[in-house]
Protein backbone atom coordinates (compact mmCIF):
# COMPACT_ATOMS: atom_id res chain seq x y z
CA UNK A 1 0.00 0.00 0.00
CA UNK A 2 0.97 3.63 -0.90
CA UNK A 3 2.97 5.63 2.14
CA UNK A 4 0.07 8.18 2.60
CA UNK A 5 0.51 11.72 4.42
CA UNK A 6 -1.22 13.69 6.39
CA UNK A 7 -2.64 16.94 6.89
CA UNK A 8 -1.04 19.42 9.33
CA UNK A 9 -3.82 20.30 11.62
CA UNK A 10 -2.58 21.65 14.67
CA UNK A 11 0.31 24.74 14.74
CA UNK A 12 3.58 24.12 16.65
CA UNK A 13 3.57 26.75 19.69
CA UNK A 14 6.90 28.68 20.09
CA UNK A 15 8.38 27.31 22.94
CA UNK A 16 11.39 30.51 22.81
CA UNK A 17 9.98 31.36 26.36
CA UNK A 18 10.64 28.44 28.13
CA UNK A 19 13.86 27.85 27.23
CA UNK A 20 15.21 29.41 30.64
CA UNK A 21 13.56 27.02 32.83
CA UNK A 22 14.64 26.86 36.63
CA UNK A 23 16.86 24.02 36.85
CA UNK A 24 19.86 25.08 35.18
CA UNK A 25 18.82 23.05 32.39
CA UNK A 26 17.62 24.54 29.19
CA UNK A 27 13.83 24.11 28.35
CA UNK A 28 13.39 22.41 32.22
CA UNK A 29 11.19 23.97 34.52
CA UNK A 30 10.00 22.44 37.93
CA UNK A 31 7.33 23.38 39.83
CA UNK A 32 7.54 22.67 43.85
CA UNK A 33 4.14 22.68 46.01
CA UNK A 34 5.89 22.74 48.77
CA UNK A 35 3.87 19.90 50.38
CA UNK A 36 4.83 16.02 50.45
CA UNK A 37 4.15 14.36 47.15
CA UNK A 38 5.57 12.86 44.11
CA UNK A 39 7.98 14.36 41.48
CA UNK A 40 5.74 13.91 38.34
CA UNK A 41 7.74 14.58 35.20
CA UNK A 42 5.56 15.01 32.10
CA UNK A 43 8.08 15.34 28.48
CA UNK A 44 7.37 16.90 25.27
CA UNK A 45 8.67 16.75 21.74
CA UNK A 46 11.07 13.56 22.36
CA UNK A 47 10.69 13.58 18.84
CA UNK A 48 10.80 16.57 17.31
CA UNK A 49 8.28 16.27 14.60
CA UNK A 50 5.76 15.13 17.52
CA UNK A 51 4.54 18.42 18.27
CA UNK A 52 1.25 16.83 20.52
CA UNK A 53 3.87 17.10 23.41
CA UNK A 54 4.39 20.82 23.26
CA UNK A 55 1.20 21.72 22.65
CA UNK A 56 -0.19 20.12 25.73
CA UNK A 57 3.14 21.41 28.40
CA UNK A 58 2.07 24.77 26.55
CA UNK A 59 -1.02 24.97 28.30
CA UNK A 60 -0.07 24.31 31.34
CA UNK A 61 2.52 26.90 31.09
CA UNK A 62 -0.42 29.12 29.95
CA UNK A 63 -2.79 27.98 32.25
CA UNK A 64 -0.58 28.31 35.54
CA UNK A 65 -1.58 24.18 36.42
CA UNK A 66 0.39 23.94 39.22
CA UNK A 67 0.97 20.93 41.77
CA UNK A 68 -0.83 21.28 44.21
CA UNK A 69 1.52 18.64 46.36
CA UNK A 70 4.61 17.31 45.38
CA UNK A 71 6.61 18.38 42.19
CA UNK A 72 6.16 19.05 38.52
CA UNK A 73 8.60 18.74 35.76
CA UNK A 74 7.99 19.66 32.13
CA UNK A 75 10.61 19.11 29.86
CA UNK A 76 10.97 19.86 25.93
CA UNK A 77 13.12 17.13 25.87
CA UNK A 78 15.21 17.22 22.37
CA UNK A 79 13.89 21.29 21.57
CA UNK A 80 16.86 20.96 19.04
CA UNK A 81 14.58 19.25 16.73
CA UNK A 82 11.81 20.26 17.50
CA UNK A 83 12.67 23.97 16.60
CA UNK A 84 13.52 22.79 12.98
CA UNK A 85 10.02 21.66 12.72
CA UNK A 86 8.44 22.74 8.99
CA UNK A 87 4.51 22.24 8.08
CA UNK A 88 6.40 22.13 4.53
CA UNK A 89 8.47 18.74 5.67
CA UNK A 90 7.06 17.70 9.10
CA UNK A 91 8.95 14.43 9.08
CA UNK A 92 12.36 15.82 8.94
CA UNK A 93 13.15 16.79 12.12
CA UNK A 94 12.29 13.63 14.32
CA UNK A 95 15.96 13.93 15.63
CA UNK A 96 19.59 15.75 14.93
CA UNK A 97 22.02 13.14 14.49
CA UNK A 98 19.77 9.89 16.48
CA UNK A 99 16.87 8.96 18.60
CA UNK A 100 17.22 11.02 22.01
CA UNK A 101 14.67 7.94 23.01
CA UNK A 102 16.99 4.75 22.79
CA UNK A 103 20.20 5.99 24.17
CA UNK A 104 18.84 5.34 28.20
CA UNK A 105 20.61 2.46 28.93
CA UNK A 106 23.72 3.21 31.35
CA UNK A 107 26.43 1.91 29.56
CA UNK A 108 25.34 4.63 26.37
CA UNK A 109 24.70 7.21 29.19
CA UNK A 110 28.28 6.12 30.43
CA UNK A 111 29.80 5.64 27.23
CA UNK A 112 32.39 7.01 24.57
CA UNK A 113 29.52 8.68 22.25
CA UNK A 114 28.96 12.20 21.82
CA UNK A 115 25.89 13.35 19.70
CA UNK A 116 23.45 16.31 20.32
CA UNK A 117 21.06 13.71 21.79
CA UNK A 118 23.44 11.86 24.02
CA UNK A 119 24.33 15.31 25.44
CA UNK A 120 21.06 16.53 25.86
CA UNK A 121 20.17 13.25 27.21
CA UNK A 122 23.26 13.49 29.87
CA UNK A 123 22.01 16.92 30.82
CA UNK A 124 18.31 15.65 31.57
CA UNK A 125 19.89 12.53 33.26
CA UNK A 126 20.64 14.37 37.00
CA UNK A 127 16.87 15.42 37.24
CA UNK A 128 15.23 12.12 35.43
CA UNK A 129 17.01 10.56 38.48
CA UNK A 130 15.01 12.77 40.94
CA UNK A 131 11.36 11.81 39.05
CA UNK A 132 9.59 9.17 40.74
CA UNK A 133 6.74 8.86 37.48
CA UNK A 134 7.20 9.98 34.34
CA UNK A 135 4.92 10.54 31.35
CA UNK A 136 6.82 10.65 27.58
CA UNK A 137 3.81 12.17 25.10
CA UNK A 138 4.51 10.68 21.61
CA UNK A 139 2.76 10.39 18.59
CA UNK A 140 2.43 8.34 15.55
CA UNK A 141 2.46 8.22 11.82
CA UNK A 142 -1.28 6.61 11.90
CA UNK A 143 -4.53 7.13 12.81
CA UNK A 144 -4.53 4.85 15.25
CA UNK A 145 -6.26 5.45 18.63
CA UNK A 146 -4.12 6.47 21.56
CA UNK A 147 -2.13 4.25 23.57
CA UNK A 148 -0.30 3.88 26.79
CA UNK A 149 2.68 1.95 26.55
CA UNK A 150 4.60 0.82 29.55
CA UNK A 151 6.77 -2.44 30.06
CA UNK A 152 4.50 -4.48 31.17
CA UNK A 153 5.49 -4.55 35.25
CA UNK A 154 2.05 -4.46 37.98
CA UNK A 155 3.18 -1.28 39.37
CA UNK A 156 2.60 0.50 36.00
CA UNK A 157 -0.39 -1.41 34.77
CA UNK A 158 -1.61 -0.40 38.59
CA UNK A 159 -0.57 3.52 37.44
CA UNK A 160 -2.00 3.38 34.01
CA UNK A 161 -5.04 1.88 34.93
CA UNK A 162 -5.61 4.78 37.88
CA UNK A 163 -5.18 7.47 34.97
CA UNK A 164 -8.39 5.93 33.27
CA UNK A 165 -6.90 7.05 29.73
CA UNK A 166 -6.34 6.28 27.13
CA UNK A 167 -8.64 2.99 26.55
CA UNK A 168 -5.85 0.70 25.25
CA UNK A 169 -2.63 -0.07 27.46
CA UNK A 170 -0.14 -1.87 25.77
CA UNK A 171 2.35 -4.17 28.25
CA UNK A 172 5.70 -4.49 26.47
CA UNK A 173 8.82 -5.89 27.61
CA UNK A 174 11.58 -4.21 29.45
CA UNK A 175 14.04 -3.85 26.59
CA UNK A 176 17.94 -4.85 26.99
CA UNK A 177 19.36 -2.32 24.79
CA UNK A 178 18.10 1.10 22.60
CA UNK A 179 16.55 1.71 25.85
CA UNK A 180 13.85 4.31 25.85
CA UNK A 181 13.66 6.59 28.88
CA UNK A 182 10.95 4.75 30.20
CA UNK A 183 13.44 1.32 30.48
CA UNK A 184 16.13 4.05 31.94
CA UNK A 185 17.45 2.06 35.16
CA UNK A 186 15.14 3.66 38.29
CA UNK A 187 11.75 2.65 35.86
CA UNK A 188 12.78 -0.28 35.00
CA UNK A 189 13.64 -1.62 38.56
CA UNK A 190 10.75 -3.42 40.28
CA UNK A 191 12.43 -3.03 43.61
CA UNK A 192 10.93 0.48 43.14
CA UNK A 193 7.93 2.58 43.03
CA UNK A 194 9.20 4.45 40.42
CA UNK A 195 7.22 4.10 37.17
CA UNK A 196 7.54 5.37 33.24
CA UNK A 197 4.34 5.48 30.82
CA UNK A 198 4.79 6.22 26.97
CA UNK A 199 1.83 8.09 25.41
CA UNK A 200 1.47 7.38 22.06
CA UNK A 201 -1.60 10.00 21.46
CA UNK A 202 -2.69 9.91 18.11
CA UNK A 203 -1.32 10.90 14.26
CA UNK A 204 1.53 13.39 14.40
CA UNK A 205 -0.39 16.55 13.28
CA UNK A 206 -4.11 15.56 14.00
CA UNK A 207 -6.12 17.78 16.29
CA UNK A 208 -7.28 15.15 18.21
CA UNK A 209 -3.61 14.41 18.91
CA UNK A 210 -3.46 17.47 20.98
CA UNK A 211 -6.34 16.91 22.91
CA UNK A 212 -5.17 13.45 23.61
CA UNK A 213 -1.97 14.73 24.91
CA UNK A 214 -3.80 17.15 27.08
CA UNK A 215 -5.95 14.69 28.98
CA UNK A 216 -3.63 11.84 29.45
CA UNK A 217 -1.40 14.29 31.24
CA UNK A 218 -4.45 15.97 32.97
CA UNK A 219 -5.02 12.05 33.69
CA UNK A 220 -1.47 11.49 35.01
CA UNK A 221 -1.45 14.21 37.25
CA UNK A 222 -4.66 13.77 38.92
CA UNK A 223 -4.43 10.30 39.30
CA UNK A 224 -1.01 10.94 41.11
CA UNK A 225 -2.81 13.67 43.19
CA UNK A 226 -0.46 16.22 41.63
CA UNK A 227 -3.07 18.94 40.50
CA UNK A 228 -6.35 19.61 42.28
CA UNK A 229 -9.69 18.08 41.08
CA UNK A 230 -10.89 21.89 40.05
CA UNK A 231 -7.64 22.61 37.26
CA UNK A 232 -8.90 18.74 36.23
CA UNK A 233 -12.24 19.63 35.70
CA UNK A 234 -11.49 22.90 34.21
CA UNK A 235 -8.85 21.64 31.35
CA UNK A 236 -9.87 18.14 30.32
CA UNK A 237 -11.58 17.41 27.01
CA UNK A 238 -14.35 14.77 28.83
CA UNK A 239 -14.31 13.53 32.66
CA UNK A 240 -15.82 10.40 31.99
CA UNK A 241 -13.60 7.51 32.15
CA UNK A 242 -13.73 4.85 29.23
CA UNK A 243 -13.73 1.19 29.64
CA UNK A 244 -9.94 0.21 29.33
CA UNK A 245 -8.56 -2.88 27.58
CA UNK A 246 -4.94 -4.38 28.30
CA UNK A 247 -2.79 -5.77 25.09
CA UNK A 248 0.65 -7.73 25.82
CA UNK A 249 3.09 -7.62 22.85
CA UNK A 250 3.45 -11.22 21.69
CA UNK A 251 6.08 -10.70 18.68
CA UNK A 252 6.84 -8.28 16.35
CA UNK A 253 8.66 -8.43 12.68
CA UNK A 254 11.54 -7.07 11.89
CA UNK A 255 12.01 -6.67 8.04
CA UNK A 256 14.64 -8.73 6.19
CA UNK A 257 14.55 -6.30 3.14
CA UNK A 258 13.95 -2.79 1.64
CA UNK A 259 10.84 -4.72 -0.29
CA UNK A 260 7.72 -4.23 1.93
CA UNK A 261 4.30 -3.43 2.10
CA UNK A 262 0.93 -3.92 4.15
CA UNK A 263 -1.80 -6.02 2.29
CA UNK A 264 -3.80 -2.94 3.41
CA UNK A 265 -4.00 0.58 5.40
CA UNK A 266 -3.55 -0.45 8.56
CA UNK A 267 -3.76 1.98 11.41
CA UNK A 268 -2.91 -0.24 14.57
CA UNK A 269 -5.34 -2.23 16.79
CA UNK A 270 -6.94 -4.19 13.97
CA UNK A 271 -8.20 -7.89 14.64
CA UNK A 272 -7.61 -10.93 13.15
CA UNK A 273 -9.20 -13.46 14.98
CA UNK A 274 -7.20 -16.47 12.62
CA UNK A 275 -3.63 -17.44 12.92
CA UNK A 276 -1.59 -17.36 9.22
CA UNK A 277 -3.31 -14.26 8.04
CA UNK A 278 -1.01 -12.38 5.74
CA UNK A 279 -1.07 -9.02 6.40
CA UNK A 280 2.15 -7.92 4.67
CA UNK A 281 4.79 -8.70 2.33
CA UNK A 282 8.63 -8.80 2.68
CA UNK A 283 10.97 -9.35 0.49
CA UNK A 284 8.52 -11.86 -1.62
CA UNK A 285 7.85 -13.45 1.67
CA UNK A 286 4.29 -13.46 3.48
CA UNK A 287 4.09 -11.63 6.70
CA UNK A 288 1.24 -13.34 8.56
CA UNK A 289 -0.15 -13.04 12.20
CA UNK A 290 1.01 -15.16 14.73
CA UNK A 291 -1.41 -16.50 16.72
CA UNK A 292 -5.47 -16.49 16.76
CA UNK A 293 -7.34 -13.03 17.90
CA UNK A 294 -4.09 -11.31 16.80
CA UNK A 295 -4.28 -7.59 17.24
CA UNK A 296 -1.79 -5.12 15.41
CA UNK A 297 -0.07 -2.51 17.26
CA UNK A 298 1.71 0.38 15.69
CA UNK A 299 2.14 -0.42 11.71
CA UNK A 300 5.15 1.34 10.38
CA UNK A 301 4.38 1.56 6.31
CA UNK A 302 7.75 3.40 6.29
CA UNK A 303 9.98 0.83 7.94
CA UNK A 304 13.07 -0.31 6.10
CA UNK A 305 15.06 -3.03 6.25
CA UNK A 306 16.39 -3.86 9.94
CA UNK A 307 13.49 -1.55 10.85
CA UNK A 308 10.31 -3.26 13.43
CA UNK A 309 7.29 -3.12 10.55
CA UNK A 310 4.76 -4.41 13.59
CA UNK A 311 4.12 -5.78 16.84
CA UNK A 312 1.41 -8.07 17.33
CA UNK A 313 -0.62 -8.36 20.92
CA UNK A 314 -3.74 -10.20 22.54
CA UNK A 315 -6.10 -8.53 24.75
CA UNK A 316 -5.42 -9.68 28.06
CA UNK A 317 -7.48 -9.62 31.60
CA UNK A 318 -6.13 -7.89 34.48
CA UNK A 319 -5.26 -11.02 36.36
CA UNK A 320 -2.85 -12.10 33.07
CA UNK A 321 -1.42 -8.52 33.10
CA UNK A 322 0.24 -9.11 36.60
Amino acid sequence: MAKRDFPIEVTAPDIAPYRAGNTGVDYVTTFDSGKPGPHAMVNGVTHGNEICGAIALDHLFRHDIRPVRGKLTLAFVNHAAYRRFDPARPRDNRRIDQDINRVWADEVLDGPGDTLELRRARELRPIVETVDHLLDLHSLGTNCPALLLCTGQAKETELARAIGFPAHIVLGQKRRSRKRMIDYTPFADPATHRTGLLAECGQHWARQTAVNALDTTLRFLRGLAVIDTAAFAEHVSSPARAPQRLLRITGSVELQSDDFTFTDEFHGLEHFPDAGTVIGRDGGADVVTPHDDCILVMPNARATKGMRAIRFARVVTADQAD
